[in-house]
C-alpha cells in the first residue's frame, strides 16, 4: 500500500505564504500557512483551511509558486478537533499537530516529542 504524500508550496503572491497539502481520499487537503511551518514546539503558526486541491499539485510549480518540501505523512491521531501528524520530508521526520480553533482557522503546532531515527 502507497504511503499519503505531502508537499509544501512556497507562494509569492498575492503575499509570501507557504501552502500545505496532504493527501487523502484522493485528493490533497490544504491549509494555507502565512509564516511557514513552526520549528519550535513553544509557538503556533496559523494555518487556514483552504479547498481541497487535486493530485497534480503534488508536482506542480510556477513562477510564483515552488516546491519548499515534499515527502510522505502518516496519521498518529485525529479527531474532530486535532490532527496529529509526522511529516518525512526531504529533510528527515517532524511531527506536527493541526489543532481546529473555529471556520476555516487552524494553528499548526510543532509537537514537543519528534521521531527519533
Amino acid at each position: 500500500m502507497a504511503r499519503p504524500a505531502f508537499v509544501l508550496h512556497d507562494h509569492r503572491k498575492p503575499r509570501p505564504h507557504f501552502d500545505l497539502r496532504l493527501e487523502e481520499d484522493g485528493v490533497l487537503r490544504s491549509w494555507a500557512v502565512p509564516r511557514g511551518l513552526p520549528t519550535d514546539p513553544r509557538g503556533n503558526r496559523l494555518a487556514v483551511a483552504v479547498p481541497d486541491h487535486a493530485m497534480d499539485h503534488l508536482a506542480y510549480t510556477d513562477s510564483d509558486k515552488s516546491i519548499a518540501d515534499t515527502g510522505w505523512w502518516e496519521q498518529e491521531d485525529r479527531n474532530d478537533k486535532r490532527i496529529v501528524f509526522t511529516l518525512h520530508g526531504l529533510r528527515g521526520a517532524h511531527r506536527y499537530a493541526l489543532i481546529h480553533t473555529d471556520g476555516s482557522n487552524w494553528l499548526l503546532h510543532r509537537t514537543k516529542d519528534q521521531p527519533q531515527y
